[in-house]
């Protein structure tokens, strides 16, 4: 997938160092689970049709990771509620010269773009509600908040966007 100014290339083994790095960068480690275990799930998710990670570069400098999911591919996520067809999202910015400068809502909001104009209903994704600058950065791409939930993965702020998330708006 490709979106000026920014390429979402698929990760490979070759990247799973490039992410560990990331990973260990206190602006990420503080949000992500614990790194062997997110290497290691990400190394299980090259073979899972229903989750594709990328590396997401500006200008040819790869900056950041981002991975869709099928929400409906697990019969008992907790997201299952969510409209078929329903995408979710993670994301961070890896390289920390490029917090805070707008990358994060731009990269966002062209990869669901592209979601969208495949014909997916609406994209979700599961801050933690005290991360309030990933909170902000969703709603800058378009995101708005859902509702709290306790889910497998703690405590999250449920966002959604999408053509179905904008019907349903008061």
């Amino acid at each position: 997938m490709t979106a000026a100014p920014y390429t979402f290339r698929p990760v490979t083994e070759a990247d799973l160092g490039l992410l560990r790095r990331w990973m260990e960068a206190p602006h990420v480690a503080e949000w992500w689970g614990e790194i062997e275990e997110e290497i290691e799930g990400i190394r299980a998710d090259f073979a899972d049709p229903a989750v594709e990670a990328f590396i997401v570069s500006h200008g040819g400098r790869p900056i950041g990771f981002l991975q869709c999911y099928v929400v409906h591919a697990e019969a008992d996520h907790p997201y299952a509620d969510r409209p078929l067809g329903a995408r979710g999202i993670d994301q961070f910015i890896g390289e920390a010269d490029m917090i805070g400068c707008g990358q994060g809502p731009a990269f966002i909001r062209r990869f669901c773009d592209m979601l969208e104009r495949d014909g997916v209903p609406c994209v979700v994704t599961d801050p933690n509600p005290l991360n309030a600058r990933a909170v902000r950065a969703y709603e800058k791409a378009g995101f708005r908040p859902l509702e709290e939930r306790d889910t497998p993965f703690g405590r999250v702020l449920l966002m959604m966007r999408g053509p179905v998330a904008e019907r349903g708006k008061r």
